[in-house]
């Protein structure tokens, strides 16, 4: 297998932390970001000593709009080429849009949606010249319905979604892969920063960070343009995609209630 250069975003926790552990042990080297250095140095130092990859550790705040060029200019300084792009950090909050503070609000669209396209749009020409490498971005079962009480998570999520599946076509044949991942409830700490602790969504079951990760790999190495993880996502996913708008929002209203 060609050995790729990883950089995953959000890798400090989660599904992240466990895409790193998963693409260390295929022997690629990686680069992980996220805002808190002292989990992900812990993680690159274990990963370094079990598999014999390199690790690098970058602290960047995605919410602040210039951490994309900023994160390119840090790639350039260490020689780092990146072949594979995990767009992996994002989070949510739980609440009513006019009442949910106004700038958490906007550093989600910024995170979720602006920092992912950013990222993608700068490391695409150099994995067309080298014909290696991709794109995994993480979006959510979020993206195929409305989301009353989460409306900007939701809304940000679907954007993921279809701007995934258009890259996926317009790459064909260059090499390159491009998958969207889709997982539906997971046990990581999305739930405490969303404040969604009781959210009947979860009280339905819960996939953990690892099996999603696994998946989400998989996937993304198979070329698989949407890849909904764990098969009640995927069966809800398809109602949701046959049921009327006007009812899968109002499901949703009563999920997202505490």
């Amino acid at each position: 297998m060609l050995k790729h250069t990883v950089l995953i975003t959000g890798a400090s926790s989660g599904i992240g932390r466990e895409m790193a552990r998963l693409f260390a042990q295929q022997g690629h080297n990686l680069v992980l970001l996220a805002r808190s250095r002292q989990p992900m140095e812990t993680l690159a130092q274990a990963l370094r000593t079990q598999y014999a990859v390199s690790a690098h550790v970058m602290e960047f705040d995605l919410s602040d709009p210039s951490a994309a060029s900023n994160i390119m200019t840090a790639l350039e300084v260490q020689n780092l080429h990146i072949d594979v792009l995990v767009n992996n950090a994002g989070f949510g909050l739980l609440g009513p849009h006019a009442v949910l503070d106004a700038q958490r609000q906007f550093d989600m669209v910024q995170v979720n949606i602006s920092a992912l396209v950013q990222l993608t749009r700068l490391l695409l020409p150099g994995m067309l010249a080298r014909h290696t490498g991709g794109v995994l971005n993480v979006a959510s079962t979020a993206a195929f319905q409305a989301g009353p009480n989460m409306a900007v998570y939701y809304a940000t999520k679907a954007f993921v979604l279809s701007y995934t599946e258009a890259l996926h076509e317009e790459l064909r044949g260059t090499g390159l892969h491009v998958s969207c991942l889709c997982p539906g409830p997971t046990h990581t700490g999305f739930v405490e920063t969303a404040g969604m602790q009781g959210v009947a969504a979860f009280k339905l079951g819960a996939q953990s960070a690892l099996d999603v990760a696994l998946f989400g790999v998989s996937a993304f190495q198979a070329n698989r343009a949407i890849a909904i993880s764990g098969f009640k996502n995927s069966v809800l996913a398809l109602l949701g995609k046959w049921a009327p708008r006007s009812v899968t929002r109002k499901v949703v209203q009563l999920l997202n209630r505490q």
